[in-house]
């Protein structure tokens, strides 16, 4: 028996869950009672820091504001993280190469590249030179850190001040971000990634290291890159040795180098010139007294330099072809190009022209133009108005909507699946979904041709159309005739929704001037080393040209095309005594006009619009676009031998007259000399038999009394005599035009 008195009992070994339970708890306990009592003395310490009133008001504006702030940066930052992909190629080398650039005859145009513009160190610039960039663009540029927070200020206070643009807040550093980086779109995503390429150029180059490519790589006027290039230009001479008055001039240029350039308006540019002196006396850099000598005796240009009328678009968009096809060659390079002084003038001049006349009364501030030999040689381009207010080539880089121009190809693929120009389509309301197309007149015409519907422009024959054929089929063909960019498949592409650029829609139009033959844009035919080798030719090295449209296709097209310009929306861009074909076009809102057209010579596109996106005032590609393409079309066929558009037979022209008892007599026939033109008393009297023609009232269809067949397609009357329909249409072929009058 257990002795319940005795205390000794057996240990157990280690602790027991008891006392564990206990520690967890207690620890438990204590962490939070310390976190309760830290949070305590925090709130407690906070409570001094407690507004009210007003001032609470002001304290939560600016808490919203910086998480607002935050949130701002956060979005910045992601616009501006596809512009540092250009930081990690070696953007050094984009300014490596030095090429020449000769005409199609062998004239000099212009040069790219360098130009010896690092030949010369910065230590080694005349110290006014310097200053008078630094006083003119950038006073505050060893200061800041690459964002001119208190000059963007400045500049705004004096800009709303004075109600205009009177002061830039670019900084120096910005300006070369943009210069190296990026296009001069004038766009908010433009500038986020300039502000963050300032801020990577800062970081990783020292400010004389920026400094230095500011001056070797800024426009300078003339198809001048660079202080160096500008000086050799301009005073014949480096820029080693400028004295005072020139070293002003340039650094005036760098505002506005088209306005300024001395070649072209010397009164300006000394007017400009003056004002960086001021500019520098009020900087500190000089004195009055020190500059009073540059005033009275200002600086001048070599005699021999003069406008040289370079086609600067041109020249750039060569220049890029070029590094592209030779990344590996010589560095120096001579360019045999493609482009035709004469052609380019006339394009250059009737843009501004135009412009200059119109441009206010239709709110539109920009033009681009190409014009191609129907070989794909590019004789004329116009990126834009102005290329010393802004160097991105509206030619080539700006995608727009090509509105009604774009039908050419819904109507080619018509033509490959079975369709003719004499098909008989009903043009009618339509809706797909909620989307209900309309033509421009508000109306409908009923039953009419393929031909009446392109001429006329019809907005709802190409949907139908669509929808019967396919859109995708509607994208490949577009994509097998030249259109580079991606086309959206959406209801409205057959209307041209998708965006194009010039120079695709030119080299696409140019199928239809070539016979069916593909017809890649190209600018140069030799790349020449200066050793003399010929590393590139283009009727050697060019891939050979592929046929993409039938010669079936090709006749129907321009068939219908041709009679644009004779009685449909494109009267204005029609050539006397050359047999023209193209069509016109305008986007929605009326935020693009175009006119795409060709002859049996050359093929030319022109848009017309606004860089911000913003409607013109109803202008349509019938009217400017029109008239531009007329104007310089009529210079580029002068002096030359006329070809027939593909598969059309031209015939004679009116007044040729063969005479048969004595052609029959010899072995060259004899063709009497007819007129250049029509006499005045002649013209008056077509025009007026051609005004009657246009008002007298439509006739009534005799399909009007037939209902819409349920393919919506034809409307026709049944054929006095059966006969089958063509194996890709579903619709009863077109009666006699006797009985089946065409509604216009």
């Amino acid at each position: 028996m257990r002795d319940p008195f005795n205390s000794h009992k057996r240990r157990r070994r280690g602790p027991r869950l008891i006392e564990v339970d206990a520690w967890i708890d207690t620890s438990v306990y204590r962490v939070g009672r310390g976190i309760a009592n830290v949070f305590e003395s925090v709130s407690i310490f906070m409570r001094r820091f407690r507004v009210t009133g007003f001032k609470r008001s002001l304290v939560e504006l600016a808490g919203d504001g910086l998480t607002l702030g935050c949130g701002g940066m956060v979005v910045m930052l992601a616009l501006a993280l596809p512009a540092f992909d250009v930081t990690r190629t070696d953007w050094r080398k984009q300014g490596d190469y030095s090429v020449t650039i000769l005409d199609r005859y062998g004239t000099e145009i212009g040069k790219r590249g360098i130009r010896q513009s690092d030949a010369v160190p910065l230590e080694e610039y005349p110290d006014y030179l310097i200053k008078a960039v630094l006083a003119t663009e950038d006073r505050r540029f060893f200061q800041h850190f690459g964002i001119d927070a208190l000059g963007t200020f400045r500049a705004l206070v004096e800009n709303l001040r004075a109600n205009s643009v009177v002061q830039g807040g670019s900084s120096l550093s910005q300006q070369l971000a943009k210069n190296l980086f990026l296009s001069n779109e004038r766009t908010l995503e433009r500038k986020v990634k300039e502000a963050f390429l300032t801020l990577w150029l800062e970081s990783n180059r020292s400010k004389r290291e920026i400094l230095k490519l500011y001056l070797d790589r800024a426009y300078m006027g003339g198809g001048n890159f660079g202080v160096e290039a500008a000086s050799e230009f301009y005073f014949a001479k480096s820029a080693k040795n400028l004295n005072l008055p020139e070293a002003a001039l340039l650094a005036g240029l760098f505002k506005a180098p088209a306005r300024f350039a001395p070649h072209i308006n010397l009164p300006a540019a000394r007017a400009r010139a003056n004002e960086v002196l001021t500019n520098m006396v009020q900087a500190g850099f000089l004195t009055e007294g020190q500059v009073i000598g540059a005033r009275r005796r200002p600086a001048d240009v070599v005699e021999q330099v003069s406008d040289s009328g370079s086609p600067d678009y041109f020249l750039d968009w060569v220049f890029e072809e070029v590094k592209r096809l030779a990344p590996d060659a010589d560095r120096v390079l001579t360019v045999r190009s493609t482009v035709d002084p004469a052609i380019q003038k006339s394009a250059e001049a009737a843009t501004e022209k135009t412009l200059l006349e119109s441009g206010a009364a239709y709110r539109v501030k920009q033009a681009a133009a190409v014009v191609l030999e129907n070989d794909g040689a590019v004789r004329a381009m116009v990126g834009g108005r102005d290329y010393g207010d802004s160097q991105f080539n509206r030619a080539v880089s700006a995608l727009r909507q090509p509105g009604s121009s774009f039908k050419p190809y819904v109507y080619a693929t018509a033509m490959k699946n079975g369709f003719t120009p004499e098909t008989i389509v009903v043009d009618r309301a339509i809706c797909i979904g909620n989307w209900c197309p309309r033509n421009y007149s508000g109306g409908y015409s009923g039953a009419i041709t393929l031909t009446t519907a392109i001429v006329k422009s019809i907005n709802t024959i190409p949907v139908q159309l669509a929808q019967k054929i396919g859109r995708d089929k509607i994208v490949e063909t577009a994509h097998e005739m030249g259109i580079t960019t991606e086309l959206r498949i959406t209801r409205s592409l057959p209307l041209g929704a998708s965006e194009v650029t010039v120079i695709d829609q030119a080299a696409g139009y140019a199928v239809f001037a070539s016979g069916g033959f593909k017809t890649p844009p190209y600018g140069f035919t030799q790349i020449i080393t200066s050793q003399g080798d010929v590393i590139y030719d283009q009727k050697r090295d060019a891939p050979p040209r592929v046929q993409v449209l039938s010669e079936q296709v090709v006749k129907d097209m321009n068939t219908m095309l041709s009679q644009v310009p004779e009685w449909g929306t494109g009267k204005r861009a029609k050539l006397e005594g050359i047999k023209t074909a193209g069509k016109t076009g305008t986007a929605s809102a009326y935020r693009d006009a175009w006119f795409v057209g060709y002859t049996g010579n050359f093929t030319g596109a022109v848009w017309m619009g606004n860089d911000d996106f913003s409607s013109t005032r109803r202008l349509t590609g019938g009217v400017l676009p029109a008239g531009i393409w007329h104007e310089f079309m009529t210079v580029a066929h002068q002096g030359i031998e006329l070809k027939p558009i593909p598969y059309i037979d031209n015939g004679p022209a009116d007044g040729d007259v063969v005479a048969g008892a004595e052609a029959a007599a010899t072995s060259e026939p004899v063709v009497t000399e007819r007129p250049d033109r029509l006499s005045e008393e002649t013209a008056t009297r077509l025009r007026g038999i051609e005004k009657l023609m246009r008002e007298a009232p439509s006739l009534r269809p005799v399909a009007a009394l037939w209902p819409p067949s349920p393919a919506g397609l034809s409307a026709a009357p049944p054929p006095p005599t059966p006969a089958a329909a063509p194996p890709s249409l579903t619709i009863p072929p077109a009666a006699p035009p006797a009985l089946f009058p065409i509604v216009q």
